[in-house]
């Protein structure tokens, strides 16, 4: 596949037949035909991307082909092991504070009563000020990794990066400390833990929340949330089947059910790991950058492996079922048995992760807009394509719904997390927004009201980029690869809810094809912001407890400056600034 719009701007929609047709007029007659083919049927063409664009405009400008680099020298393989030492040591603090400061089960607490690794929970601004210490350590040490990760031109020499194998090494330093660090930044384990519970008891989780199941005294019951307490499960059948597994294994012990279920998370990590740098060849990027931008993600680190969230395991079954699809779809030559077999299995993996939370099946549309465009692209190949990866995705998911004993009760609670308002969905903010101002002006709080009028209008929005992506694909004007990053972070932030680990549906795809400053500048700043901003326990702390604790964290960030400012590669504005740099060339910024 093609990873830029090389499509001629004459190409006609393989959908609609020519461009013009419906629009078509002899210049002196207005027929009611030529007013519905202007006014309605162009525009309509226009959004939904049948119209051709100009070659290399649109999202296409995202993307440019990335050459491998040599390795570092000796000098900067120095400063990466210190850079390596400065991220453990990070992670580290963070899972010390994490004792005190983390989201702590309120029963089967291990550390509680023991004399020394009490002494965190006993000092709770302390704590926090160790965790934030530590976690502005593993930002500072993943932005100064950005350096060898996207190359080093400032001299104008060919870029050098660090190896695959260094990548690798960093990132498992990196995520040990965190692999026996209690939960932390959220408290949704506990919600699985109590929901894999009540899938072992042979109640429908899609029916009843954990206290009406469970009891309100039961110990995993007082582990969840609050708000959760009442609410059935908003997770897919495969999830729960796994959760009851480990509900067999431990019982109603708390501690052994977090570590299996971060076991669980770490094979999502690992499948993205596996599949992120092979996507990113797939594209003509650098392999080390996009395990950088997407797998050593601070959010990946703080959210799937510390906050042990189920997105793990749903973003790698869908990357690894991407690749072994595309690795089919892109072989030259007739398909062979081989190229079935990783075509039906890929999809299938595809499938899979929708069984997990449903967003991910918008994987297997870009799948099968790639499949229809080796075929001819026509509209008979559309069919063709949806018909296979459809039957194979039911296939799938009744096989899960029906083996795992849940059925298809899982299909009416997606909607369940809708009850928070979260400040970084687009359509909450315009709605609390507007509600705000209306009590301001005394017109009342109409944020209900206008919540049902924003957020429907952002799933029509999110819909039509979604269509316009797969037609991009269709057309060849977009990598499938691409098109899904796109896509996935339209539907992320015109969702009723944005959590911040729901980021990662969109930046680990985007990390294997989009390569231009224009995306990795904002992708590097919010991920760096909205990692440090999270409170480590899941929930909130005291104002002054915050002061104190950032206070504390920035006088310690300076005190490690200072120590190590001629051992690492701290940035300096010694020299000319660099000019006419390129799609790789702005590393020196990071």
């Amino acid at each position: 596949m093609p990873s830029t719009d090389s499509e001629q701007s004459s190409e006609s929609s393989p959908l609609t037949g020519s461009a013009g047709s419906a629009a078509v007029s002899d210049g002196s007659r207005r027929t009611p035909a030529h007013l519905f083919g202007r006014y309605l049927v162009a525009p309509a063409r226009r959004v939904i991307g049948l119209d051709a664009t100009a070659p290399g405009g649109g999202v296409a400008t995202l993307h440019g082909d990335e050459r491998e680099a040599p390795g570092l020298d000796s000098a900067e393989t120095v400063q990466l092991r210190n850079i390596r030492r400065f991220g453990a040591a990070g992670t580290v603090l963070m899972a010390i504070g994490a004792l005190g400061a983390g989201a702590q089960p309120v029963l089967q607490n291990p550390i509680a009563g023991v004399r020394f690794l009490s002494l965190p929970s006993r000092m709770a601004t302390s704590a926090l000020t160790v965790t934030m210490t530590g976690t502005v350590l593993v930002v500072l040490a993943w932005l100064l990794l950005g350096r060898f990760a996207l190359g080093r031109t400032r001299s104008g020499n060919v870029p050098r990066r660090l190896t695959r194998s260094q990548m690798d090494r960093t990132l498992m330093l990196w995520i040990l400390p965190l692999c026996v660090a209690p939960p932390m930044f959220s408290r949704d384990v506990y919600s699985y833990l109590a929901q894999s519970e009540i899938t072992a008891r042979g109640l429908d989780p899609y029916e009843v929340g954990p206290q009406t199941a469970l009891g309100a005294d039961n110990v995993l019951t007082r582990t969840v949330p609050n708000i959760w307490r009442e609410t059935p499960a908003p997770y897919g059948p495969l999830f729960l089947w796994v959760g009851r597994g480990i509900t067999y294994l431990t019982g109603e012990n708390i501690v052994a059910g977090i570590f299996l279920h971060r076991l669980l998370a770490l094979v999502g990590v690992a499948l993205i790991v596996w599949a992120l740098p092979r996507l990113a060849r797939r594209c003509g990027v650098a392999s080390v950058t996009a395990l950088w931008l997407g797998a050593a993600n601070p959010l990946v680190l703080f959210h799937l492996v510390a906050g042990i969230h189920n997105e793990a395991l749903m973003i790698g079954l869908m990357l690894a079922g991407t690749e072994l699809a595309l690795r089919a779809i892109e072989h030259t030559g007739t398909m062979r048995k081989a190229d079935i077999a990783f075509l039906v299995g890929g999809a299938g993996l595809i499938a899979l992760s929708s069984t997990v939370k449903i967003p991910s099946l918008i994987a297997l549309g870009f799948v099968g807009m790639a499949l229809s465009r080796r075929w001819g692209g026509t509209l008979k190949s559309v069919v063709c394509a949806a018909l296979l990866l459809g039957s194979i995705a039911v296939i799938v998911q009744v096989a899960v719904s029906l083996g795992s004993g849940l059925g298809f009760g899982w299909i009416h609670t997606l909607g369940t997390a809708g009850v928070v308002r979260s400040w970084m969905s687009i359509p909450t903010i315009l709605g609390l927004g507007t509600g705000f101002v209306g009590v301001l002006l005394g017109l009342g709080d109409h944020t209900t009201a206008v919540l049902s009028l924003t957020r429907p209008i952002a799933a029509v929005v999110a819909g039509v980029i979604v269509v316009r992506m797969l037609i991009a694909v269709l057309r060849g004007r977009l990598h499938p690869v691409g098109a899904l990053g796109v896509a996935l972070g339209a539907v992320v932030l015109l969702f009723p809810v944005v959590q911040p680990w729901y980021l990662l549906w969109a930046v680990i795809p985007l990390a294997a094809w989009a390569t231009t400053p224009s995306f990795r500048r904002p992708a590097i700043a919010f991920s760096s912001l909205v990692s440090v901003i999270l409170m480590p326990n899941g929930s909130e702390y005291l104002p002054f407890q915050i002061v104190q604790a950032a206070v504390m964290t920035i006088v310690a960030i300076a005190v490690l400056y200072l120590l190590t400012r001629k051992r690492m590669p701290w940035p300096t504005r010694t020299g000319p600034p660099a000019r006419d740099r390129g799609a790789e060339e702005y590393a020196e910024s990071s």
